[in-house]
């Protein structure tokens, strides 16, 4: 699949994460909600006519409001994770959100009035997988799968599979490439991705 399809859907991907507190279990029609709503405000933004930096600080937001951003940051991190000072990891995290915001928000210009089509949900191990087909101006149409939980309190979305391409699986590749390259210094990761962009 060509690198600038997958980095749309991609953001996308990266643009979700959960809703209020519910006091009940998530099922298939509040997964597909979520997506749903996500993606609304995913298109406001990328059909907005706004200047760049503006709009990658609004896919920010909808990032910050629509995806699990500790999990997808922690995931990303790896075993670096579970060692990290809790200080370190926060200020990471933080980079690593308006990284995700500004890599996959400079592709949504490439994309304006292209969509993605909500087709079903359904329940897959502890979560919910969301199916999806996109469809791209000039391009077949794309399955798209995102994966819904509320682990946390929250409906979120965690992930998302690209015809084949596991999300989580390409971010954790590349912070981790990132950080060997660093020698492992956090520190110098997340002064990295806060300038990344």
């Amino acid at each position: 699949m060509p690198s600038d399809r997958r980095g749309f859907l991609l953001a996308g991907a990266a643009a979700l994460t959960l809703a209020p507190l519910r006091g009940w279990a998530l099922d298939a029609d509040q997964a597909r909600a979520l997506i749903d709503t996500a993606l609304g405000e995913v298109y406001q933004v990328i059909n907005s006519g706004q200047p760049p930096a503006r709009m990658y600080r609004d896919f920010e937001s909808i990032f910050v409001r629509y995806a699990d951003v500790d999990v997808i940051a922690r995931s990303a991190l790896g075993p670096a994770a579970r060692q990290a000072d809790p200080g370190a990891l926060a200020a990471y995290t933080q980079a690593f959100q308006g990284y995700i915001g500004r890599k996959y928000g400079k592709r949504f210009r490439e994309f304006i009035g292209s969509r993605i089509e909500v087709t079903g949900a359904r329940p897959l191990k502890s979560f919910f997988a969301v199916t999806s087909v996109a469809h791209l101006n000039g391009r077949a149409p794309m399955e798209v799968e995102w994966h819904v939980s509320n682990k946390s309190g929250r409906d979120r979305f965690f992930n998302i599979i690209i015809e084949g391409v596991n999300m989580l699986a390409s971010e954790r590749a590349e912070i981790a490439a990132m950080l060997t390259s660093r020698r492992g210094d956090l520190a110098a990761l997340t002064a990295d991705l806060q300038a990344a962009g």
